[in-house]
């Protein structure tokens, strides 16, 4: 074949692929707009993949953990597999930072706050037992923060376990005392309930009597009333206010507003408010401290979640039947009786009978539905 053809067909061929002008012909509008519909949907999958990446390393990298297991090793009370969980929930009154208001720093915390959550097998119901902070109770031997031992006591007031060794010595004296391994761990601070009942919106209560403490910055007249975060810790540290100012009333009170909450939060639509949504995962985030099994996002949510089902009505909310302390007037004592009654019923993760809490002191204190 000549040259001649050769170069006429080239031509040809370089003049298909070129428009007018020598440039190349733009490519039809219809794929041109499929390839930008494409890449804007990759952008867009590869975007919400990047957003929740950051938020799981930014709410992951907010919480704190304890290792109980690795503090109190296998000295331990037997870990039933029944299909419940036991969970020891405290509420700090550490007096540092944020919470300096509240009173003097005095280099320590307390467990103002402390109850043993019991979620019965196939999660749907749960028993919640309150425990007097100045019940006086056995303390085991407990590391301290420096690295020492502190010695075992026989009667030591309950919070002073937490000020002494924290989270893990806590857990040993509430294992000591009802012989129920503590599966999991929970703390939240003065400052941290504040804002998180703030980013909820509040929560709303009903008071039938007045309730006016000073000490507690809490003042409130009888009616509906919805609580702001400052408002919410004034009411359940109150003692002052209400009944006879002991401690069994203020767990009254702190037992309302616990079922107020959860209706709270089952009203207020968080998953259809990403906003919402997100300020209130970054406070609790940065509020709690967990045992090691929970401190990751996913394993925390996964619990949560698997606790959806609980509302205020699945919830038996009892305090731990107690009576006068002999060798103290001005403390209490758990009630032999009714306190193994208690135990043994949730250890073998059953409902506590009605013989587990009467005749116990604080069943009437005067703070008996003052909130509703």
């Amino acid at each position: 074949m000549g040259e001649d053809s050769k170069s006429t067909r080239a031509a040809a061929h370089r003049r298909r692929g070129r428009g007018s002008g020598g440039r190349r012909r733009k490519a039809p509008a219809r794929h041109k707009g499929r390839r930008i519909a494409g890449w804007t949907a990759a952008g867009l999958v590869l975007a919400g993949v990047g957003g929740a990446g950051f938020l799981y390393f930014k709410f992951n990298g907010n919480l704190n953990s304890v290792d109980i297991n690795a503090a109190l090793g296998k000295n331990r009370p037997q870990n039933i597999d029944n299909g419940s969980q036991d969970i020891l929930v405290l509420g700090s009154d550490s007096r540092a930072g944020a919470n300096s208001k509240y009173g003097r720093d005095e280099g320590s915390s307390r467990s103002d706050t402390a109850m043993i959550v019991h979620i019965y097998a196939g999660h749907k119901k749960a028993s919640i037992v309150s425990i007097p902070r100045d019940m006086m109770v056995p303390r085991p031997a407990c590391k301290t923060p420096d690295g020492k031992t502190a010695p075992a006591r026989r009667s030591e007031q309950f919070n002073e376990a937490y000020s002494i060794g924290g989270a893990a010595c806590a857990v040993a004296t509430v294992e000591k005392m009802t012989n129920i391994r503590m599966d999991h761990y929970m703390e939240v601070d003065f400052a941290g309930f504040q804002k998180l009942i703030d980013k909820l919106g509040g929560v709303q209560v009903t008071t039938t009597k007045p309730i006016h403490d000073k000490f507690s910055h809490l003042d409130l007249d009888a009616g509906t009333h919805k609580l702001n975060g400052e408002q919410s810790l004034g009411l359940v540290r109150t003692r002052h206010g209400v009944g006879d100012g002991s401690d069994l009333g203020r767990i009254k009170l702190q037992q309302a507003f616990i079922k107020a909450l959860l209706d709270q939060v089952k009203h207020i639509g968080l998953f259809t408010s990403p906003t919402k949504l997100y300020g209130i995962a970054d406070t609790a985030t940065k509020t709690i401290t967990t045992d090691k099994e929970l401190g990751s996002l996913d394993k925390l949510a996964s619990f949560a979640n698997g606790l959806k089902g609980i509302g205020s009505g699945d919830m038996h909310m009892v305090t731990l039947p107690v009576g006068d302390d002999p060798l103290d007037a001005n403390r209490v004592i758990p009630l032999p009786e009714q306190s193994t009654l208690l135990w043994d019923a949730l250890r073998n993760d059953k409902p506590i009978p009605d013989a587990a809490v009467k005749d116990g002191a604080g069943t009437k204190t005067g703070a008996d539905d003052v909130v509703k």
